[in-house]
């Protein structure tokens, strides 16, 4: 009976549908994290009557014919990279996009990621850093003396040094935008990497034409809309009971032909 492993291939859908559901609400209070969701495909069909062939010497054709399924597969978890609200975080380092945009992170092996999450420090030398240490690119360095720091929303990083009147520009946030950002690659530590499917890097100057705007001493949070994901979790434990269901059901229909005598 071919009922169960169609049902088996249902129940393993569910069961990857809930584990991005947990992963969404997991993430709810992370910095500039982006929800996913699944998208699935059916398998491939078995045609017991081909659709379309000739039923008969007169030409006729069968106009729907006869195909069984094979059940369900994963075809992506899309992530969905709408804007989360901004929240004041009273860090005068901390920096949110208003729009598209993501900063180039330098990591210690060279390579250069992406992220969202705007939540930046100060290192022993100077530099703008994750939290994790990270170099923000371009490397903006903050003197030791600077008595304030304003970043305006083209990402231009000014400080007041102590007896002078002037602000000093210390360097500008690079801002980089892709074709397809969902086709970015996680890497955890809401970092991203750049790959064929997202296109190439193109990056210009925070508030220009396409990309986003800078706000100083604000945070994005999560997209994750806790009461869509409650009710996508209801619906898919449903679509797992009923995928266990015709299992149950095919057991004993196979148990009845079992006891025929």
């Amino acid at each position: 009976m071919r009922s169960l492993s169609v049902a088996a291939t249902g129940m393993l859908a569910q069961q990857l549908n809930v584990e991005v559901i947990s992963n969404n609400i997991a993430n709810m209070n992370t910095t500039a994290f982006k929800r996913q969701r699944p998208e699935f495909q059916d398998l491939l069909y078995q045609n017991v009557r081909q659709i379309g062939a000739q039923s008969s010497d007169t030409g006729t054709v069968l106009p729907s014919g006869v195909q069984l399924g094979s059940g369900v597969k994963t075809a992506s978890v899309y992530r969905i990279t709408e804007q989360g609200d901004l929240v004041n975080s009273g860090n005068s380092l901390d920096v949110a996009f208003q729009g598209r945009g993501w900063f180039k992170i330098e990591m210690p092996n060279g390579d250069e990621a992406y992220t969202r999450a705007g939540a930046f420090s100060r290192s022993a030398q100077g530099q703008i850093v994750t939290v994790d240490g990270y170099v923000v690119s371009p490397g903006i360095n903050i003197p030791p003396d600077a008595t304030s720091i304003t970043i305006n929303e083209s990402g231009q990083v000014q400080v007041k040094i102590a007896g002078q009147v002037t602000a000093q520009n210390v360097g500008q946030f690079e801002v980089n935008v892709f074709p397809n950002e969902s086709g970015l690659e996680g890497i955890g530590n809401n970092l991203f990497l750049e790959t064929p499917a997202s296109g190439a890097a193109v990056t210009g100057i925070a508030g220009a034409a396409g990309f986003g705007s800078l706000l100083q001493g604000f945070l994005e949070t999560s997209n994750v809309n806790a009461v869509a994901e409650i009710t996508s979790l209801i619906t898919a434990q449903r679509a797992y009971e009923l995928n266990s269901k015709v299992i149950t059901t095919s057991d004993e229909m196979m148990a009845a032909v079992n006891q025929m005598r």
